[in-house]
């Protein structure tokens, strides 16, 4: 046999698809004889060589009893363009040869991935539409090193792995292959052979763009770099200012449930545009925030086990519609904010568990890469490419989708090694504390890529303990979160209002407690899907008393909320009273607006809103002691409640006084800081809300008399289970 020839071992290896090097042997070959070109083509009976303007240059002989093909073409010796011709009984056909064309990948990105700073990670890795070398086509690039093989399979190879077999670049375990002539829409997945030599389950790609829509599981090719946006000028207007010191009122959605279509079919990304997006607007919110949009495989997990961290979910269509959502959101001046959930992540098949045969994104160790509350893996944070992996992600959906802000799901479960774990299930430091170092390294990086990359954008944090900090400045040795979930002031309102009046008094400080810790983080207030949902009742369903005063205590607790030093957070259905638990596969029960009660509750959220935006003193220093002060905070036989909000100097300051009993205070005495008068701006009793109507006919006037440590005070009446704001107004 000639020297050109592939040797028997390794035409075997190759057609077994356990060929080390399979660029080694395919394609172009410059050699002593001339230019060998080789191809593996299945269904092929005879294969020729074509260059570029179609003309006939060489056929390439047939290994007997296989589908390799080689040939030594006369009078060359150095590479050139050209196509391959392949016919059968059935036919012929033309392709470019995928394995004539060089890598695109280089050493930069072998070494930014190694060290864990790409940050861009999502320009390279992936499926990406490419010109290359005078041709189109799609470059796949995936991360698997201790794969010893790793193909692209699809329709367009009928799923076999033998053909797009792809390039290992060893110094970072990156394969990649530029594959001409594919296009947009193209269905792929990985087929990977680990280290032992077994073939693993077809995987999805982890930087994947765009996805199937569940149950199938392939990704799809997709661009996510060419959206034409028109959100200029909010996108400037977003970096004036610091996002403490603006109103925020988040309205917590779940695309899949906020509204549904005809047979209870998903709402598509524009339908949701032309819906959500006004009625947000019209009710107030500043900003929306969605129930994860990563794809994942389980409608029950509400997105929370995501498996395509850069794919918006197709349940609503394709990235392009989801990046329309976010524009028409921008040009209607309401913010997006994403959950986001790199606490762990399902061990579904298609997905990152054992991606190339091994624990790769999960820790090695189950005692730190299992999470028992929810049979997930943990991502091994101290690896620097899963890091770089998780970080060029959060990255991303600010990036190619202007999105505003990341809400950071579990965070808790991330800072703790024993989160949740009895005594030997989890592995201390060696020193034996519980702190998780790599993770705490992991979120100051991203939170400082976040504010870094994208000012005027905003990081929050879902975070239960009393870790130190967390919205703190990394440089200042804090978590560099811009806000914190204020799950202890959630837990001590709701217990509190779900009391009936007459027990109140005996757990007055529930209320008063939060005050104590306040300002120690930039809090968020949330009433979030969490509190709606696995036998907890709706937050109406927690109120006590009958109907009336069910309605009269919801709208007292919000008007008390949206009173309280913090951004605001409802999740949807809240804002008009939904009866039921939140069932993420059906609509919210829009119908219970045609009852004058739940409409009213919709209205008093919207006027609290507009209230909130338009008055300073009630959002300018949420974060900070000199917003706030307790006017009464001691009257527990009354179970009323009054405190002072202040803005800037020159901004008027608000009174919100609460009642949080059915009983009418006539006369009630306040202290307030000014002698004059003082407009009454928003009452939750009023009738149009479903109240009673009682009030102060739109203003108290204060007068000279000293009173709780005021040298001024008025005498007001506090409707039965009510909050009334007033702004002084001289």
């Amino acid at each position: 046999m000639s020297v050109w020839r592939a040797s028997g071992a390794d035409v075997e290896a190759l057609i077994a698809a356990r060929h080390g090097d399979p660029f080694a042997l395919l394609g172009p070959h410059e050699t002593d004889d001339g230019l060998v070109i080789r191809a593996f083509v299945p269904h092929a009976e005879t294969l020729a060589v074509e260059d570029l303007d179609g003309r006939r240059v060489a056929p390439l002989e047939r290994r007997p009893g296989t589908d390799f093909f080689e040939g030594l073409i006369p009078g060359r010796s150095e590479r050139f363009g050209y196509r391959l011709r392949a016919e059968n009984a059935g036919g012929g056909w033309t392709f470019y040869d995928p394995y004539s064309f060089a890598g695109v990948l280089g050493a930069t990105d072998d070494y930014l991935l190694v060290e864990g700073t790409h940050r861009q990670l999502y320009a390279k890795l992936g499926a990406h539409l490419l010109h290359h070398q005078g041709v189109d086509g799609v470059h796949f690039a995936v991360w698997a090193p201790d794969a010893q093989r790793v193909s692209v399979v699809g329709n367009f190879n009928g799923w076999d792995g033998r053909r797009h077999q792809m390039r290992k670049r060893v110094d970072s375990g990156l394969w990649e292959l530029f594959a001409p002539g594919f296009g947009e829409g193209e269905i792929y997945k990985y087929e990977i052979v680990g280290a032992d030599g077994i073939v693993q389950p077809l995987k999805a790609d982890p930087v994947g763009f765009a996805g199937e829509l569940r149950p199938s599981t392939a990704s799809i090719v997709a661009r996510t770099d060419n959206f034409s946006w028109r959100d200029d000028d909010y996108l400037r207007q977003r970096e004036e200012g610091q996002a403490r010191r603006k109103p925020m009122a988040i309205y917590e959605v779940h695309l899949g449930s906020w509204q549904r279509g005809d047979g209870n079919a998903f709402l598509t990304y524009d339908e949701l545009a032309d819906r959500l997006i006004p009625y947000a607007v019209e009710m107030g919110f500043t900003h929306l925030e969605l129930l994860p949009v990563s794809e994942h495989p389980l409608d029950d997990s509400w997105g929370y086990q995501p498996i395509g961290l850069f794919a918006p979910t197709r349940r609503h269509g394709d990235p392009a519609g989801f990046a329309r959502f976010v524009d028409r959101a921008h040009q209607a001046g309401l913010a997006i904010i994403l959950d986001w959930v790199p606490a762990h992540f399902p061990t579904d098949r298609h997905g990152l568990a054992h991606f190339d045969g091994k624990p790769l994104y999960e820790h090695a160790d189950p005692r730190r890469g299992f999470h028992p509350d929810w049979n997930t893996a943990i991502y091994d944070f101290g690896r620097a490419e899963v890091a770089n992996f998780l970080a060029a992600s959060a990255l991303y959906w600010l990036d190619r989708f202007h999105v505003d802000g990341l809400r950071v799901d579990a965070v808790a479960s991330m800072l703790y090694l024993d989160y949740s774990r009895k005594a030997g299930e989890w592995l201390p430091n060696p020193d034996g504390t519980n702190d998780n170092k790599d993770a705490v390294a992991f979120l100051r990086r991203v939170n400082q890529l976040c504010y870094g990359e994208h000012p005027g954008t905003v990081t929050i944090a879902e975070e239960s303990t009393a870790w130190p900090g967390v919205s703190r400045p990394a440089h200042e040795n804090g978590l560099g979160f811009g806000f914190k979930w204020n799950m202890g002031w959630m837990h001590d309102t709701l217990d509190y209002m779900s009391l009936e009046p007459i027990h109140r008094r005996y757990h007055h400080d529930k209320l008063t407690f939060g005050l104590l810790y306040a300002f120690s983080e930039n809090f968020v207030l949330p009433l979030s899907h969490d509190e709606v949902v696995h036998g907890k009742r709706s937050i109406l369903g927690r109120m006590p008393g009958d109907r009336w005063q069910q309605f009269a205590n919801l709208r007292a607790y919000y008007g008390f909320m949206w009173g309280h030093p913090g951004k605001k957070l409802l999740f949807m259905g809240q804002e008009f009273g939904q009866q039921n638990e939140w069932n993420f596969n059906q609509s919210l029960d829009w119908h219970l607006l045609a009852e004058p009660a739940h409409a009213g509750l919709r209205d008093f959220v919207r006027d609290l809103n507009h209230a909130y935006r338009q008055h300073p003193a009630l959002h300018a220093r949420d974060c900070e002691g000199e917003g706030f002060r307790w006017v009464v905070a001691d009257d527990k036989e009354q179970s009323v409640f009054a405190f002072l909000r202040f803005g800037a100097p020159g901004d008027r300051p608000v009174l919100v006084v609460s009642n949080f009993t059915p009983v009418v205070r006539d006369f009630y005495r306040v202290g307030v800081p000014e002698a004059g008068r003082w407009r009454e701006i928003l009452n939750s009793d009023a009738e149009i809300y479903g109240g009673s109507g009682k009030g102060n006919l739109g203003a108290v006037e204060a007068v000279p008399v000293p009173a709780h440590g005021f040298p001024a005070s008025a005498t007001m009446v506090l409707p039965p289970l009510s909050t009334v704001f007033f702004e002084f107004d001289p």
